[in-house]
């Protein structure tokens, strides 16, 4: 008999914990390799964790809604392998990715500390000075301060405070059962008259003085018309936490770049052709379906190469121009929440290689199976609006990318078509073409001349390639 120590996995470069969302297989149950043992989220996306080794779960470390550092031991299985394992080792990868984690996410929980108007980013007399991504979301999401948040206990490991904890003060707060309720509202009065107080007062020091201040006072004056009581025949429905993330990441995105969008029409009739012609013997030959979605990809990565700065990203004063081609590609969830998997190196992929991936990352997707590095990476977004019907759409860029395109519905129409013997009208196989770029970067030179050349590649596919 030995034992083998399952650790919470790697999920991805920017991820340094998850919470256990979970467990599947209770102690004395067994687990075959490859199985799934628990489910975890983290603040991008919800996975599920296979079994390393096959046996019988000797010792679960870590209950439902806890935070858990990557790195460390979450679980023991007994299998039949000779050899015992050794426990002295054990100890220390689980305390060096805490020591790590909470150097790193200090960092990360400063735009948290800003927004809830606290200028300290931790309390000196609290233990809890290490709140996970999911927890700070959630406060933000509802307006729980940075003093309220240190006030909740926390039921966690070591104290911290877990989804649970958070969740359940945010009810205890609208049915008026929470302490810290009553006292916001006068702490954040006196900041207020102080912000006040350097109108009349022309000294420099009242700008800085003044500025974190405001918005503590923005988000106070909002507070009441959140938790107002509507009236008339309503259903009140409360966000899920995909959905919060989904809003959080949209609104910033506005906030971050001053949006232009583009439009172009493309003449898609010679790709339906094509697809009708070659779709049964491509499954047949292929072993999966083909759809429009990798036909569309393949021509963005032609045009890409051609205008680098639609594949690029902002840093402050800096455009990094990324050498990869990652195409994400919005995908609706049953929920109808959205997700966008990012096909890697598209460039590098022929036709059948893009619509496995696109297939592959799709189905993931509906069945809540994606990894967390699947949606990360992405330089370039495409967004089949025209699966739901619209004609066009004004998307909203994926951050930190700079384009999104939108494909609305294959329609027919009656178009003018120039021939050698002179204009004619035929019935055409038409789409519409919507990019939204970031005008810091992207003027609308360029962002309408990638436009054009995606729309005329579209165009120009030939109709008698194999595939």
């Amino acid at each position: 008999m030995a034992l083998v120590d399952l650790v919470m996995p790697k999920l991805g470069e920017s991820i340094m914990e998850a919470t256990i969302l979970k467990w599947t297989k209770k102690p004395g149950e067994q687990v075959k390799q490859d199985e799934t043992l628990l489910e975890i989220a983290t603040d991008k996306v919800d996975s599920e964790v296979p079994s390393t080794a096959e046996g019988v779960v000797a010792e679960i470390l870590f209950q439902e809604n806890d935070v858990v550092p990557i790195g460390t031991v979450i679980a023991r299985i007994e299998t039949n392998a000779n050899g015992a394992a050794s426990p002295a080792p054990q100890a220390a990868p689980a305390q060096a990715p805490q020591q790590n984690t909470e150097e790193e996410k200090a960092a990360e929980e400063v735009p948290f500390v800003q927004a809830a108007s606290s200028p300290a980013p931790a309390p000196s007399g609290t233990n809890n000075k290490f709140y996970s991504p999911l927890v700070l979301n959630i406060a933000n999401s509802e307006g729980v301060s940075m003093s309220e948040l240190e006030k909740i206990p926390g039921t966690g490991n070591e104290g911290r405070v877990t989804k649970k904890d958070i969740l359940q003060y945010v009810q205890d707060k609208k049915s008026g059962k929470a302490p810290a309720q009553q006292e916001q509202p006068q702490q954040q009065a006196q900041p207020q008259q102080q912000a006040e107080q350097p109108k009349a007062d022309t000294s420099v020091a009242a700008p800085p003085a003044s500025a974190p201040m405001a918005p503590a006072v923005i988000e106070e004056k909002a507070q009441p018309q959140e938790y107002t009581a509507p009236t008339g025949n309503v259903e009140i429905i409360e966000m899920d936490r995909m959905r919060k993330m989904i809003a959080k990441h949209m609104v910033m995105s506005k906030a971050t770049s001053p949006h232009v969008t583009s439009f172009a029409e493309a003449d898609v009739t010679n790709m339906v052709v094509w697809r009708n012609r070659v779709k049964s013997q491509f499954e047949k030959q292929e072993g999966t379906k083909i759809t429009f979605t990798p036909l569309f990809i393949e021509c963005i990565t032609k045009v890409i190469k051609r205008f680098p700065y639609i594949n690029c990203s902002v840093e402050g004063d800096r455009i990094i121009l990324k050498k990869d081609i990652n195409i994400g590609m919005a995908t609706a969830l049953p929920s109808g929440n959205l997700i966008v998997p990012v096909i890697r190196n598209a460039d590098y992929l022929n036709l059948v290689g893009l619509s496995k991936s696109v297939n592959s990352l799709a189905d993931s997707a509906r069945n809540n199976r994606l990894k967390p590095d699947d949606t990360a990476g992405g330089t370039f977004t495409m967004t089949n609006v025209g699966t739901f019907g619209s004609l066009m759409g004004t998307p909203i860029i994926n951050q930190p990318q700079v384009a999104i395109l939108a494909v609305g519905a294959i329609k027919k129409r009656p178009v003018v078509l120039e021939t050698p013997e002179g204009d004619a009208i035929g019935i055409r196989h038409m789409m519409y073409l919507s990019l939204s770029y970031d005008h810091r970067v992207v003027d609308g030179s360029i962002g309408a001349s990638f436009l054009t050349e995606v729309a005329k590649e579209f165009e120009n596919w030939d109709i008698n390639r194999k595939w």
